[in-house]
């Protein structure tokens, strides 16, 4: 849209009208999924049947609550490490290669930096199956050669945590790059002419510069981590994280309790985007 030229008034309301419904799109399911968080019923939907906090506190016979859920809150706290330590190899892993591709021009860098993106391209039930295969390939051939059980092979934590890496550093990878593309060389080569070791060069000067991007993947990463369930689901054994827990609740038949754990996740992140938001404005 051009805004100099001139608009009709029919224009001006069609063009509200799309951004009012746009939005209605994009926030009614979860305005929905809130209020049904404290609906007096035993099903999970419409209709409204009265305000109740049941989902989130009742500890009965015939209610429980999600903070007495063993099962939800067992796969929140599985989630949430799986999302640390995915978090943090991405953003160790992603910086490191960032700095590889940043140097000069070495033989097959090119062949090497498409090969880094190939994991964003690839669907995630692919790669799940793909690494679950492997993997299993790997542990029967340790099992028969060696008589080894290495249970890293098997459906586990660790494996999930391998899969989401493989793809989420990826991201880290192409956010770190960006801003590193923007730094300025001749503050390393000052430094290096004062004396400076390469080391204090990349600790005091390099990776300061380098903070917003490192904490703005690595919260990215940490999300993107905390919600994956398609390359997950091949990989989880007996700990579930949160997705998958709530698929197989779901597929089976659940309670309200499922728009409970949804309401405290829509809170919770939107409560981080808030105060980060309101912490930028106030560094601006």
């Amino acid at each position: 849209m051009i805004r100099t030229l001139p608009q009709s008034g029919l224009y001006k309301i069609a063009f509200r009208f799309y951004v009012v419904l746009f939005y209605i799109f994009l926030f009614a399911p979860l305005i929905i999924t809130c209020l049904l968080a404290f609906n007096d019923s035993s099903f999970p939907a419409l209709p409204w049947k009265g305000f109740s906090l049941d989902w989130f506190l009742a500890n009965g016979p015939d209610r429980v609550g999600l903070f007495h859920d063993r099962s939800n809150l067992s796969s929140i706290v599985v989630s949430a490490q799986t999302a640390f330590w995915v978090s943090l190899f991405s953003v160790v892993v992603g910086t490191m290669g960032a700095f590889l591709f940043e140097q000069e021009d070495f033989p097959g860098k090119q062949g090497l930096y498409f090969l880094a993106l190939t994991p964003l391209v690839i669907p995630g039930v692919i790669l799940g199956i793909s690494i679950l295969l492997t993997a299993n390939s790997l542990g029967i051939y340790f099992e028969d050669n060696f008589g080894l059980d290495v249970p890293f092979l098997r459906p586990s934590f660790w494996l999930v945590v391998l899969g989401q890496f493989s793809f989420i550093t990826t991201f880290v990878l192409l956010v770190v790059s960006a801003r590193l593309k923007k730094f300025d060389r001749s503050l390393e080569e000052a430094a290096l002419n004062l004396g400076a070791s390469r080391f204090e060069v990349i600790r005091y000067i390099t990776l300061p510069f380098l903070r917003p991007a490192l904490i703005g993947s690595g919260a990215v990463a940490f999300l993107m981590s905390f919600e994956n369930f398609n390359t997950t689901l091949f990989l989880v054994g007996s700990e579930t994280t949160l997705p998958i827990n709530l698929y197989l609740q779901v597929r089976d038949g659940s309670t309200p309790i499922i728009n409970a754990v949804s309401f405290l996740l829509i809170v919770s992140t939107s409560t981080i985007a808030l105060i980060n938001l309101l912490l930028s404005n106030r560094k601006s």
